[in-house]
């Protein structure tokens, strides 16, 4: 089913212009739901190591579709939708959960952990020609790279690896190859638009995040390169090992074991519309997000650490993580506010108009510098051919 869309917006010609009311529009916001978040996308929902064991499972949302992600025998893992296959109802409703089988509370109906409809009360008063077989869990498309689980909920969508493009090798260096191990979560619902959340950039975080001085995070050796098709963005940045400070008694915070500072430093991630991951220093964080409403989306930040590290490794990943890049830590609790005022300002006539690092209003680029705002452009590009927005030609 199609939504029909009044095309009273336009695209500004600049290609770094972004007309302020696509994060403000009710009707935007529905037909991001069907073009985008029911579109030819791939999602991040979950991590293996968040439901470590046969039986495991976890529920989150995409827009408005419930999941239900299940560790369902030894090395296998199932998305569902979080409906039962007889009247809809939802199965599930905590956030994490461990099950035998999984039973709708409406009518008894009872399923497997591979989704199969093995049992449910007076079958022999059900319709004619009536088979369990007939009813499993409905299941998306899934795909797992390096222990992360997408889904997608169009036919049309390309592989995963494919769908990736340029910025896989980063994401797969940022995961790692060794099992994990689930830390905790922060989770927080931020007052705005999704996309404000997405369009963060690296312009802002030495002149907004006063802490980010402790990190000496703009000194060193890095990059910022997009995707060419969809506009996913990766950071990879050198991290240069902090010396005698008097800006923070416990020093311990911001330093990391890796003895290469390129290795040990910065790697982010961000996969068009909302999938994201970042590895700074010691901590290896996955960040689900939701676009809850048009001025209204949920983060959770997942932190892990290594199967294989020690208790003091792990303790330092849990420190620095909960207190370093959450929604309240030193270099990062700024933002929030930020994307809720951001939210307000573009409820206003006119622009976003990017500057940092634009060297043409009339092409686009695919390397910048680190601090660069304009590795964004691209999936803005992106965005606006898949919600059919025109763009002016004078």
């Amino acid at each position: 089913m199609s939504s029909s869309f009044s095309p009273d917006i336009i695209w500004p010609k600049n290609l770094n212009e972004v007309p302020k009311e696509v994060f403000v529009r009710e009707d935007v916001f529905k037909l991001e739901q069907e073009k985008i978040f029911r579109g030819p996308e791939w999602h991040g929902v979950a991590h293996i190591s968040e439901v470590p064991n046969p039986g495991d499972f976890k529920t989150f949302y995409i827009g408005t579709l419930p999941l239900l992600i299940v560790h369902s025998s030894e090395d296998d893992y199932r998305v569902f939708f979080n409906s039962c296959s007889h009247r809809g109802n939802q199965l599930e409703t905590a956030p994490l959960g461990h099950r035998s089988r999984f039973q709708c509370p409406y009518h008894r109906w009872n399923f497997s952990l591979d989704g199969n409809l093995t049992g449910c009360p007076a079958m022999d008063e059900y319709s004619p020609g009536f088979c369990k077989d007939d009813f499993p869990l409905s299941q998306p498309r899934t795909e797992i790279f390096c222990g992360m689980v997408f889904v997608t909920f169009h036919a049309d969508t390309p592989p995963l690896l494919e769908w990736m493009g340029e910025v896989a090798s980063t994401l797969e260096e940022a995961l790692g190859h060794e099992p994990l191990r689930l830390l905790g979560y922060q989770k927080v619902s931020i007052k705005a638009n999704w996309k404000s959340v997405s369009d963060n950039d690296g312009f802002h975080a030495p002149l907004l995040h006063k802490a980010f001085a402790l990190l000496n995070w703009q000194g060193g050796r890095g990059r910022q390169f997009t995707d060419r098709v969809r506009g996913h963005i990766a950071y990879e940045g050198e991290v240069v090992p902090l010396g005698e400070t008097t800006l923070i008694k416990d020093t311990s915070l911001v330093r990391f074991r890796e003895t290469d500072p390129f290795k040990g430093g910065s790697r982010l991630v961000a996969l068009f519309p909302l999938s994201g991951l970042a590895k700074h220093l010691d901590t290896i964080n996955i960040r689900f997000a939701n676009a809850i409403s048009v001025d209204e989306t949920e983060l959770h930040f997942a932190y892990f650490a290594k199967a294989s590290d020690d208790e003091d490794y792990v303790l330092q990943r849990v420190r620095q993580g909960s207190n370093l890049l959450g929604p309240c830590g030193m270099v990062s609790m700024e933002d929030a506010s930020i994307f809720h005022r951001i939210h307000i300002g573009c409820d206003t006539p006119g622009n976003a108009v990017f500057q940092k690092g634009v060297k043409a209003v009339d092409r686009f680029e695919y390397e910048f510098k680190q601090n660069d705002e304009t590795g964004n452009l691209l999936r803005w590009e992106y965005y606006r051919k898949q919600l059919g927005l025109e763009r002016a030609t004078d």
